[in-house]
């Protein structure tokens, strides 16, 4: 090494007065090609090697090669292209949606015996559902088995590669598998299915192919068909996972229509979110117990006015019952301020000669949005709530509507 740090200084003068004194780069570089050339074939020798490393650090970036795209076997690459004007991109929505529903559409066609079998074992599973599948198709089967969760059935989602490394033991004796995959053989999908028959479980499978491993180690196929994707390039998946989606759908509607299951179970298993107010009940928000103001028809409106003030939560009126608690009528303090204008203050008459009488009311069992659009179209703010024999069992304010954000 020495020796040729000796040889590069007593060459350097003749390589600066051939080529002129250059950049640390280029003198890097004539370092290489001016070295003693060697045999072709022959050992690379160390100061070979430094010297390349030392031209390749200081060289830059901008002459390295980047590699170039191939285009797939029969379809032509999408080459970059000016903006697409207003109409192409709404031409672009409308295939890709065109394309879809063609795929759901097709799958109508090919439902017969085996979906029939499916939504029986689904509805008569004694363990859980699990869904599994890997990918665009994974994401699909999370959703299905979200949705059969809020329909009522027990559903988990199982990762296939997670499943190998011990999630199996998620899976039981009376649980049903629901595969999806639209080629039917991903391999870490296919590689479970010998597990699934050690533990005596059906597996449904979603397919494109009836042929595919898959559909073969299953006990039912439920067939989408060959489905072309609505992707330019013909490989993102779009249809196929469309029909996926809806085939899952309807097998989980048909499950639901074939087993008790109403509002009161959908609510049971919502209870927040948009959805969750769509099926509440007004028991579910009204005011009982000590938070209730009840009067007697015979109290003195100097009672009332006391009551609606020490009642929690202050309301602003009053259930006027008589002696068996039966709802008769009911007082506000908008009643209370408009006999004040009107100088009307005598506190020591009845309340049951100044109440509002046949109020309208609600029972606990009224939807909580009905109720909401019964005070928006009476413009009040409370509603006496009454069970079948007409007793006041609750007070509806428009405060806590406020609080659950019907309003």
């Amino acid at each position: 090494m020495k020796n040729f740090i000796c040889s590069l200084s007593w060459m350097g003068p003749r390589m600066r007065a051939r080529d002129g004194v250059g950049s640390e780069g280029s003198r890097a570089s004539r370092r290489v090609t001016d070295a003693p050339p060697r045999v072709k074939g022959g050992p690379r020798r160390e100061w070979e090697v430094e010297g390349e490393a030392v031209a390749m650090a200081r060289s830059p970036r901008s002459v390295a090669k980047k590699p170039r795209l191939r285009a797939l076997p029969g379809r032509s690459t999408l080459a970059p292209t000016s903006e697409l004007d207003d109409e192409a991109l709404l031409a672009c929505a409308r295939d890709v949606l065109e394309a879809e529903s063609r795929a759901i559409l097709g799958v109508t066609q090919r439902l017969g015996a085996p979906f029939v079998r499916a939504v029986r074992l689904v509805r008569e599973c004694q363990g859980q559902v699990i869904v599994t599948g890997m990918g665009k198709a994974g994401h699909i089967g999370q959703k299905l088995s979200a949705t059969l969760a809020s329909t009522g059935v027990r559903s988990v989602f199982l990762h296939p590669a997670e499943a190998v490394h011990g999630d199996l033991g998620r899976v039981a004796r009376g649980d049903v598998i629901l595969a999806l995959s639209n080629s039917g053989s991903t391999e870490e999908l296919v590689r479970l299915l010998p597990s699934f028959k050690r533990m005596a479980t059906p597996v449904i499978a979603l397919t494109a192919d009836t042929q595919s491993a898959l559909a073969r180690g299953s006990d039912v196929v439920l067939e989408i068909g060959h489905i072309e994707e609505a992707c330019p390039m013909g490989l993102v998946p779009t249809a196929s996972t469309a029909a996926l989606h809806a085939l899952g759908d309807a097998l989980t509607m048909a499950v639901l229509r074939s087993r008790p299951f109403g509002t009161d179970d959908y609510a049971l298993l919502h209870p927040g979110g948009k959805l969750g107010r769509s099926v509440q009940r007004v028991f579910e928000l009204m005011r009982t117990g000590p938070a209730n103001p009840l009067v007697r028809d015979t109290a003195t409106l100097s009672e009332v006015v006391g009551v609606m003030t020490k009642t929690p939560g202050r309301p602003g009126a009053a259930c006027v019952v008589d002696r068996t608690g039966r709802l008769v009528g009911i007082f506000t303090d908008g009643d209370l301020r408009r006999r004040v204008e009107q100088g009307l203050t005598d506190f020591k008459i009845q309340v049951r000669d100044v109440m509002g009488k046949q109020p309208r009311c609600v029972t606990p069992e009224t939807l909580a949005l009905s109720a909401t659009a019964q005070m928006r179209e009476l413009k009040v703010d409370q509603l006496p709530v009454v069970d079948v024999e007409g007793r006041a069992v609750g007070l509806l304010d428009v405060q806590d509507l406020l609080a659950a954000k019907f309003v």
